[in-house]
């Protein structure tokens, strides 16, 4: 005697084997995400029209172990017109330094320091002056994630950075 497959049993037979293709995928994508590497924070600088996108310079865990290493990323700067910076939320919700070194015209550089402080809280984007006096011109960044480190040796502390962003800014002669 033949029987007949009835609806039940196919729907049934459907949505086992649209089961496993569920639980087939699921499994290859959480294997795949498992493998990939992980993914360095990037920032984004503009000046000029143009976007740069900066990957780390140095990016280390806060144990300085692990640490992968970068280039630094040329951005053109007329001077007078700012920089503008983008924070990825692994930098803006850090405490954070940016350091600025600005050239006079006989070679001697001037840093200047910023940090997370003179900004409001977990802010994102950022204004930087490329000639904020007359006899300097911006000629590099670096963003800075610091940790407090501590000289076995002498016992003294000071803050290194195990993240760094690193940017230099070639003069353009004019706007584009």
């Amino acid at each position: 005697m033949v029987s007949k497959i009835d609806t039940r049993t196919i729907v049934a037979l459907v949505a086992a084997a649209l089961l496993a293709v569920v639980v087939v995928t699921a499994g290859w994508v959480a294997i795949a995400v498992a493998k990939a590497p992980a993914h360095s924070p990037q920032l984004t600088a503009y000046a000029n029209g143009k976007t740069v996108t900066v990957d780390p310079f140095m990016y280390c865990s806060v144990r300085m172990e692990d640490c992968q290493y970068g280039e630094t990323v040329p951005l053109e700067v007329v001077s007078g017109y700012p920089v503008q910076l983008s924070l990825p939320s692994e930098v803006a919700e850090s405490p954070w330094l940016i350091q600025l070194i600005y050239q006079r015209p006989d070679g001697e550089q001037l840093d200047k320091v910023l940090s997370f402080a003179d900004y409001p809280a977990n802010s994102r984007a950022l204004t930087i002056e490329s000639k904020p006096e007359p006899e300097l011109r911006l000629i590099g960044i670096e963003v800075q994630l610091p940790i407090l480190a501590r000289d076995i040796a002498t016992g003294r502390e000071s803050y290194i950075p195990h993240a760094a962003w690193s940017i230099v800014t070639p003069e353009l002669e004019q706007a584009p």
